[in-house]
């Protein structure tokens, strides 16, 4: 095993010299940094990571806490968790994930440890019940998703808001005007999720300015749940002719029991949906979407608190701004 000597005889320099330059606590001229750092690198020298941790003060581990609710659709959370530790190991840094409801106590508890340096907080809420606790902590922290005051918080997110509203525009430039949004499960808006009650702000503000007849339809994420709602649709709205979807479990289900009950897609109904590209590309036929970038958010939050772990000033707010990308499930709607 290589050992900090090692490197230090290879460069030419002390060994506390390399200890420097690892835990950056003293200033080193470039010209020995770089030429520690290709010691480093020819001699396959890695850190032991308790040693690095009593040098630098820094655990190098980050915590993502994610609480694994119920309607929380866990294919497409795990995507921005791939992302958030894919990321995080390029900067030499472990992701603790944590999962369980815990709320306050489970922020103060991995706060008050020495296990990590900095926490990624997802599924949050407009009235997040860990705010008051995660601002007052001394541990810098982000935020994938907006709660209603994001005030002294650092948040990113797709902007959910203005993603509906491209769909429902979609829709109009096509010429539909009876339309209905297909929701998230009712206990998403039971507990006040900002991304499913951006959705549902966006699409209701959006049909009101462009004069269009709307309903909003909260569902479970079952395919008997999918084929219910269809019957109530178009038994409530027999003039129905676009649909926005916001639950990535049922936009296939939902598109075939409509199917099934003799509407095809998109001759007499056209389906636009809110998903990842990959959910959307696989359905039959393949969706009109609004792309969920849950990699790109997932990156951009590590290195938004990879900034602050390093005293660099960065954005309060980041909201993605939505990208629709049309396939065949939309069209005009057919002629009466």
């Amino acid at each position: 095993m290589v050992k900090i000597s090692d490197v230090a005889r290879h460069a030419g320099v002390s060994p506390s010299t390399v200890s420097y330059v690892l835990s950056g606590k003293r200033s080193i001229s470039a010209e020995t940094r770089e030429r520690v750092l290709a010691s480093i690198r020819q001699l396959g020298y890695r850190p032991h990571a308790g040693a690095r941790a009593l040098a630098s003060s820094r655990s190098n581990v980050l915590a993502l806490m994610l609480p694994l609710r119920t309607g929380i659709h866990v294919p497409v959370v795990m995507r921005f968790a791939t992302a958030v530790v894919t990321t995080a190991r390029s900067f030499d840094h472990d992701v603790l994930l944590l999962t369980q409801e815990e709320g306050e106590e489970g922020l103060r508890r991995v706060a008050d440890s020495a296990l990590v340096d900095a926490l990624i907080v997802m599924d949050v809420q407009l009235d997040d019940p860990r705010l008051p606790l995660l601002r007052s902590l001394g541990r810098p922290s982000v935020l994938i998703g907006f709660p209603a005051d994001a005030t002294d918080l650092t948040c990113i997110d797709l902007d959910f808001r203005a993603a509906a509203e491209e769909c429902l525009t979609h829709l109009a430039e096509l010429g539909h005007r009876d339309v209905a949004l297909v929701g998230s499960p009712p206990e998403v808006y039971a507990r006040r999720t900002g991304f499913a009650e951006r959705v549902a702000e966006g699409f209701t503000a959006t049909a009101e300015r462009l004069g269009l007849d709307a309903g909003f339809y909260p569902c479970e994420a079952t395919v008997e749940s999918a084929r219910a709602l269809v019957a109530r649709l178009l038994a409530e709205r027999p003039g129905l002719t676009g649909v926005v979807v916001h639950n990535e479990p049922i936009a296939e289900p939902l598109v075939r029991a409509f199917q099934s009950a003799g509407r095809r897609v998109p001759g007499d109904l056209s389906v636009v949906a809110i998903c990842p590209d990959e959910v959307a590309e696989q359905a039959e036929p393949p969706l009109t979407s609004v792309a969920i970038p849950a990699e790109e958010v997932g990156r951009r939050a590590v290195e938004l608190l990879m900034g602050k772990l390093d005293g660099t000033t960065v954005p309060a707010a980041t909201l993605l701004p939505p990208a629709l990308t049309a396939r065949a499930s939309s069209a005009a709607p057919a002629a009466d």
